[in-house]
């Protein structure tokens, strides 16, 4: 009697806590199940006691075996194979979680642009942030895994650390600071299509894309963002001759060269086919919106509750310049074809900015960059998170036709924070 309830009772909670990590952090599992984001954030808060729970009522299930516990066949033909499912179950996620993906929040290495030259083509976008002078570039291929990139040595004497999730083609840099306190961030989860990470000291998670403690609804416990910019690595080359560049260079143990030639492989054909298939190749999405293709390309920004976006050919169609306001706020959109870079300006001259270059430099004055644009990432991606979003909004007094589709709003309404 006691050893069949040792047994059934391991059984059931360690296969149910091995089946819920599997499914809420196992990655691929999303390919094939519908995730709800609450699962997955209660797992991400609770993964080390759950952990333990079934871990332990897999002795506990092992223990009942040994006892004499469970059905008569486990004997002979099938207890292995149900150990060893459940060791699958839990052992799968730990190891893409926390040893695949190579998080390098503290330990990225940057390299000269003659090094650089040698794993980047000219043409590639590369993900840009500067500070007193130094500049950092990242290319989407060396960050699609790592996730995660910075040092002590900072920028420009700042701590400052770029994320990158590759499913919504989103680089952003964070001050990775909140309420004075510093985090140790991890890369979980994503839930649509965006990076949920983790600050490991508090095990709070944090959507990439906003910023903040997924608890404090007032988003106050909030990183800072910095200012973040695509542009060709040929145009960080002419901007930047002294910059560096992130490189996620093989490792030198073999076993893990081996390991990261298989992760690597993984996700590289994953997201090749996210960005030419209309369909997310995770579709976790709560939100439908059809006023752009969903793999589109937007230059996003939110000032307060404003959100707006723009895309290139809009930005083109305006020669490369763009006066609009949000939040109350005038700012510029501007394409410098030199640099091959979009970039956002707050404008507080009070006139409209009828010339400005890629560093800023405008015919009213020196401007600063807009540390909330997210560039270049999927439309899809960005109404999930902003359903709200106006698309190519413009100031009234600019000439010019106003996109044809700019004045819809998205089928649903509620953000990915509230539908929890």
């Amino acid at each position: 009697m006691l050893a069949n309830l040792l047994f059934y009772v391991g059984l059931i909670i360690s296969l149910t806590i091995g089946f819920m990590y599997f499914r809420d952090l196992g990655d691929i599992s999303q390919m094939v199940l519908k995730v709800k984001r609450n699962n997955m954030i209660r797992f991400i808060r609770n993964e080390q006691t759950y952990l333990a729970a079934g871990i332990g009522a897999l002795v506990l299930m092992l223990v009942g075996h040994l006892m004499g516990g469970g059905p008569g066949w486990l004997f002979f033909l099938g207890m292995p194979a149900v150990a060893l499912l459940i060791i699958f179950l839990f052992v799968f996620p730990w190891v893409w979680v926390h040893i695949g993906l190579r998080n390098q929040q503290n330990s990225a290495q940057y390299f000269p642009i003659s090094e650089a030259r040698d794993f980047i083509n000219p043409s590639a976008s590369v993900l840009v942030i500067e500070n007193n002078g130094h500049a950092r570039a990242h290319s989407d291929a060396q960050l699609m895994r790592p996730h995660l990139a910075g040092n002590a040595k900072g920028l420009g004497g700042d701590d400052i650390v770029m994320t990158y999730c590759a499913m919504a083609n989103l680089g952003l840099a964070y001050k990775p600071v909140v309420d004075g306190k510093r985090l140790d961030l991890e890369v979980l989860a994503q839930h649509g299509n965006n990076l949920i990470l983790r600050d490991n000291t508090t095990g709070e998670p944090i959507q990439q894309i906003y910023g903040h403690f997924d608890s404090d609804t007032s988003k106050q416990s909030a990183m800072q963002p910095w200012p973040t910019f695509r542009m060709s690595f040929r145009g960080f080359q002419k901007a930047y001759p002294d910059g560096e560049v992130f490189l996620n260079k093989p490792s030198s143990n073999p076993f893990l060269r081996l390991f990261d030639m298989f992760t690597e492989t993984v996700f590289s054909s994953g997201i090749a086919k996210q960005h030419q298939e209309a369909a997310p190749v995770m579709d976790n999405m709560s939100h439908s919106d059809d006023r752009l293709p969903n793999k589109t390309y937007v230059w996003g920004v939110t000032i307060d509750n404003d959100a707006v976006c723009w895309t290139d050919d809009f930005i083109a169609e305006h020669h490369g310049l763009i006066n609009a306001t949000l939040g109350g706020r005038d700012i510029v959109v501007s394409y410098d074809p030199t640099y091959e870079s979009v970039g956002a300006w707050y404008n507080d001259s009070g006139a409209p900015v009828t010339k400005i270059d890629f560093f800023g430099n405008a015919n009213c004055g020196k401007l600063n960059r807009v540390e909330t644009l997210r560039s270049g990432m999927f439309w899809h991606v960005w109404v999930e998170f902003f359903p709200d979003t106006d698309i190519n909004r413009t100031n009234a007094e600019q000439a010019g036709p106003r996109h044809p589709q700019d004045t819809s709003k998205s089928k649903t309404q509620p953000t990915p924070e509230q539908n929890q």
